[in-house]
């Protein structure tokens, strides 16, 4: 008898944030960040309005009361179903015909992210535990995980008689056959009437209201659970333990008793270890069980993984220790780019392999394992060169965003100018100052820098020749960062200056 995996999940919120982890046999698998109030979240639906339409790219941009314009692909015949047995009706391949000033309703599908606004379609859905209902698009799906062609059969009957037009979808979830039809049923009539709710609020609401608002990120996790695969829910917030407790309760799909509120003196995460586990997953560098190691770096363009074989030997040829290193990495690479919410395109390099039936099954290693991931994934072919390239649909944010920002000092590149560069600069700004007709000129920079100046004599001929005349006054600082500095110019004969401050040889 195959031995069921221990999932638990780890619900808490506190500082104006939502956190969600899911941990399976003692490994971290998914972690999830929201702040409250939520902004564009993926599944809520607004009130917009079309301020440009760009012809050469067929989209649109579209006002919905948020920061920045969203994104409308007037070729968007469908929002993405590929990952569901389904046939997509006529009725959806035609283009969107929109003009400024339009007033639309639409979805968001892909949150912002860096300098690009949200994503967004006009073909809704609304998401129950078991139902997609998808009001305007003729579509009828079902989740390939569901392999049982009776229970696939049953399912598809159920929903199709809940059909009022062919202009209107459904897709079936994993979850769907743990239901009866009389859950079924009350779900799609719940999830109609959302529908309409939003349709009766649109009719008056002004541009950018938001119509409808998907369930947060604690109540998804309720949702989305499956029965007896989740061991337990541990709720680090009382506040939250009993409106989930509640809901529970209401829904009758999930076991409220599964719900463990957390008592104890030290936050969730630290009682249970998974605060070092989230520091783990930031870190480039991955160590694999057998002493090998993944270095994963994220771009603009896509995700790149490094396989390195590290500290394992192997003990019988360097093409067995190589696919060794190679398979366990494909596995790990599967768990990390479903830990770190990597979305786009993912390129790995693997140690090189000589052998094809081993190339072979490293990728079949990997699509399995990715095969396991909820955000459809697509693994090519890998190359002679032992590349392999998969993509992976970007759904929220990639966890590091949730605790990383761009360095103000290397504005992203992952580097800082060298002291001779911030010392090249300071010479310019010197001269520039005495330039602009000051005798005197005061620098307030790093203490480190200035002992470098100082220590290896770097401005020694410009005081002894062109700077002979003049006054320069260093003013060392502890806290300042090593690139910054300040140099303001003086007339003054006296000047008034901190004890600390020093004079140019």
């Amino acid at each position: 008898m195959k031995k069921e995996t221990k999932k638990e999940w780890f619900l808490d919120r506190y500082c104006k944030q939502q956190f969600a982890a899911l941990v399976e046999e003692g490994k971290l698998v998914e972690f999830s960040c929201e702040n409250e109030p939520r902004v564009a979240c993926v599944g809520n639906v607004y009130k917009g309005k079309v301020t440009n339409v760009l012809s050469g790219m067929n989209a649109a941009f579209i006002n919905c009361g948020l920061a920045k314009n969203c994104y409308l692909s007037m070729e968007e015949t469908y929002t993405d179903y590929s990952k569901y047995d389904g046939t997509m009706g006529e009725a959806n391949q035609k283009n969107l015909d929109l003009n400024v000033g339009d007033e639309i309703i639409v979805q968001v599908t892909k949150p912002p992210r860096g300098n690009k606004g949200a994503k967004v379609t006009t073909h809704l859905s609304f998401v129950g535990k078991n139902v997609i209902f998808l009001p305007n698009t003729d579509f009828l799906g079902i989740s390939r995980r569901i392999v049982d062609e009776a229970l696939r059969a049953e399912a598809l009957s159920t929903v199709e008689k809940m059909r009022e037009d062919k202009n209107e979808g459904f897709i079936i979830r994993t979850q769907a056959p743990l239901a009866t039809q009389k859950q079924l049923k009350a779900e799609v009539l719940y999830l109609k009437k959302l529908h309409l709710e939003m349709q009766k609020l649109a009719k008056t609401a002004p541009v950018g209201t938001l119509l409808y608002e998907d369930d947060d990120l604690p109540a998804r996790v309720i949702r989305d659970c499956v029965g007896d695969e989740i061991s337990v829910i541990h709720v680090g917030d009382e506040t939250l333990y009993h409106r989930l407790s509640h809901l529970a309760k209401l829904r009758k799909d999930f076991p409220a008793r599964k719900l463990k509120l957390h008592t104890g003196e030290r936050s969730l995460y630290q009682e249970y270890g998974i605060s070092p586990l989230i520091t783990q997953s930031l870190s480039p560098k991955v160590p694999l069980d057998n002493g090998g190691y993944l270095v994963i770096d994220h771009t603009e363009a896509m995700t790149v993984v490094d396989v390195n074989t590290g500290s394992y030997v192997g003990e019988t040829s360097l093409e067995e220790t190589v696919f060794s290193v190679n398979l366990a990495a494909a596995k790990e690479i599967a768990r990390q780019v479903r830990l770190r919410n990597v979305g786009g395109i993912v390129v790995v390099d693997f140690i090189d392999m000589v052998n094809e039936e081993h190339k072979t099954a490293v990728t079949e290693a990997l699509r399995a394992c990715l095969a396991l991931d909820k955000a459809k994934c697509n693994v090519l072919p890998m190359s002679e060169l032992c590349l392999t390239q998969f993509t992976r649909k970007r759904v929220g944010h990639e966890t590091f965003s949730y605790y990383e920002k761009v360095c103000p000092h290397c504005e992203g590149s992952g580097y800082i100018q060298k002291d001779s560069m911030t010392i090249k600069n300071l010479r310019e700004s010197i001269l520039d100052c005495f330039a602009d007709g000051y005798t005197a000129a005061i620098i307030d920079l790093h203490e480190g820098v200035l002992q470098k100046i100082l220590g290896e004599g770097l401005f020694s001929i410009e005081a002894k020749n062109r700077w002979k005349d003049k006054r320069i006054y260093f003013i060392p600082h502890k806290t300042y960062s090593p690139t910054y500095f300040t140099v303001r110019g003086d007339n003054a004969t006296v000047l008034t200056l901190p004890a600390k401050a020093q004079i140019l040889y």
